[in-house]
């Protein structure tokens, strides 16, 4: 994808949209009013504002003729969001990379009804850091360490560190526990997982997940039943895989809302979060050739 050419604002990019091939708008302005219907003020005033350009960064004005097949870049305000309360805290950072410890709750970016609300951009903001950009990912209710790249030449190196899986990550879970399980064990699958539902499955064929797991101790909740503490180490990352490899030894992590039974999460609760955490990452850094290992400071004990 080519360079967009409007900068990061507030740490957030701009929107773009592609023009079709058949139209009847006359302009551009009256292609976008087309195409947010009610919105014929707002359109009006990012282009009188200059706030609209081309993919070449040229300024749209009112009777920019229309455009077949190409891009139109432009700022849009994102609706307003429930703050996640919680900080972000920073592990390591230098000219190269920023390691952030992210806390549950909090997308790693932008994304569906998380936009300004995500690591990413808040970090953007926050440090003045607009080429910032994640090297991998965490999903939402999944806290722990992430490394971000500061500028946009290195993101390869670090990607293909994941890419040829010479990261060794480290998770830590709270879940239930089973005393007919024997541990430490190695679980595979082959997790499928499809565009648009939310939750992945596990599906008879060629495994292409493959997790080891480790009981590091056990543990009693405050109704009087016994979890496990485990120590989860990934050699694949599958969407949801330590949530579902798990879920289907039969003991889920505790506060899951996917898995065994998908529950919506309540907007701005933040009373029970997934008791899972990227605890470690450790790898030959890519641009030095040393070791280095970075560690979560966070607890999962909360509500126990």
């Amino acid at each position: 994808m080519p360079k967009a050419p409007l900068p990061i604002r507030d740490g957030l990019g701009p929107d773009r949209l592609r023009m079709p091939r058949e139209s009847d708008a006359r302009t551009v302005l009256e292609f976008l009013v087309g195409e947010f219907p009610g919105e014929h003020e707002l359109w009006n005033a990012l282009v009188a504002a200059g706030d609209v350009v081309d993919e070449h960064g040229r300024i749209i004005s009112s009777e920019t003729p229309y455009q077949p097949t190409r891009f139109v870049y432009f700022y849009r305000e994102p609706p307003p969001e429930i703050p996640v309360p919680h900080e972000i805290e920073i592990l390591y950072s230098d000219e190269q990379i920023l390691v952030i410890d992210k806390p549950h709750f909090l997308a790693t970016i932008p994304r569906g009804a998380h936009i300004v609300e995500s690591a990413v951009v808040r970090l953007r903001r926050d440090l003045h850091l607009p080429d910032l950009a994640p090297v991998h990912r965490l999903d939402r209710m999944t806290a722990g360490v992430i490394v971000f790249t500061v500028t946009p030449d290195l993101r390869r190196p670090y990607q293909e560190l994941f890419a040829e899986q010479k990261i060794v990550k480290e998770y830590e879970a709270i879940a239930g526990f089973d005393p007919e399980l024997t541990f430490p064990r190695i679980v595979r699958s082959r997790i499928n997982k499809v565009h648009g539902e939310m939750t992945a499955t596990e599906v008879e064929g060629e495994p292409n997940s493959e997790t080891r797991v480790e009981l590091v101790e056990l543990l009693t909740d405050s109704a009087g039943s016994t979890l496990g503490r485990y120590r989860l180490f990934p050699k694949t990352g599958r969407t949801h895989q330590l949530r579902l490899h798990l879920n289907s030894m039969g003991i889920p992590i505790l506060g899951d809302n996917y898995y065994p039974h998908y529950r919506p999460a309540v907007p701005g609760d933040f009373s029970t979060p997934l008791r899972l955490l990227a605890r470690a990452l450790e790898y030959p850094d890519p641009i030095t050739g040393h070791t280095r290992r970075f560690v979560s400071t966070r607890a999962l004990d909360q509500g126990l």
